[in-house]
């Protein structure tokens, strides 16, 4: 698969900051009741698919993926990034690390119950997401869900908006239109959580986690 540019430049990136940006996001589950709610949501229903296998895309240094194995999922952690992916391995070595790619990934079609991508797709470009949401939905068994984790534009007349992330150029959405993104993929919201901006944040922008679900085979 040729090397998509931006793929490219995010994964140096964040191999450049990986130390950095463990030592600050590692713990933030802590003081996030909401996320922690959301993520026991998904983990429930996953495991009531009966196909307890995740895999966290764009799972950085791993603190995210560990949680969902405290939750009794068979999780696994993806990233782009070599860095991410050894500060990983190094804290979580009971569970599975493995660099890849979002666009490509080398996992068979419907060998998951469940997805995350949390806040992992803010640096693909808008005309190139479709093509990761395809992916996802490909992974992906009948049933499956995925839960997707983003910051939300304030302008639906602009459905992607470039923000000033201090890593790598990245993208803010306005919730409806990626959930008819997903619902183009063949996956369907069953839910969104949102969570206002505090005044203490640098940046004053909703944070969106919306959860979807792949149809079962016969369908309507």
């Amino acid at each position: 698969m040729v090397e998509h540019n931006a793929l490219s430049a995010t994964r140096e990136a964040y191999d450049a900051v990986a130390l950095t940006y463990a030592q600050l996001f590692r713990d933030t589950l802590n003081d996030s009741p909401l996320d922690r709610a959301i993520l026991g949501a998904f983990a429930e229903l996953v495991s009531a698919s009966g196909d307890d296998q995740v895999a966290d895309l764009g799972c950085g240094p791993g603190h995210i993926t560990a949680h969902l194995h405290e939750l009794s999922l068979k999780a696994f952690g993806v990233d782009a990034s070599p860095a991410m992916i050894e500060l990983a391995r190094q804290a979580y070595p009971h569970l599975r690390f493995e660099v890849g790619s979002m666009f490509s990934l080398s996992i068979a079609d419907g060998a998951l119950g469940g997805v995350l991508a949390r806040w992992s797709i803010i640096h693909t470009p808008p005309q190139e997401l479709p093509l990761v949401l395809d992916e996802f939905h490909r992974v992906l068994a009948p049933g499956g869900h995925l839960l997707i984790g983003f910051s939300a534009s304030d302008d639906p007349s602009q459905p992607a908006q470039v923000f000033d992330h201090t890593v790598a150029p990245a993208y803010r959405w306005w919730p409806d239109h990626l959930a008819a993104m997903l619902h183009t993929c063949g996956l369907t919201e069953v839910g969104r959580m949102v969570r206002e901006p505090q005044p203490t944040d640098r940046r004053q922008f909703q944070e969106v986690q919306l959860l979807a679900r792949k149809a079962r085979a016969g369908a309507a």
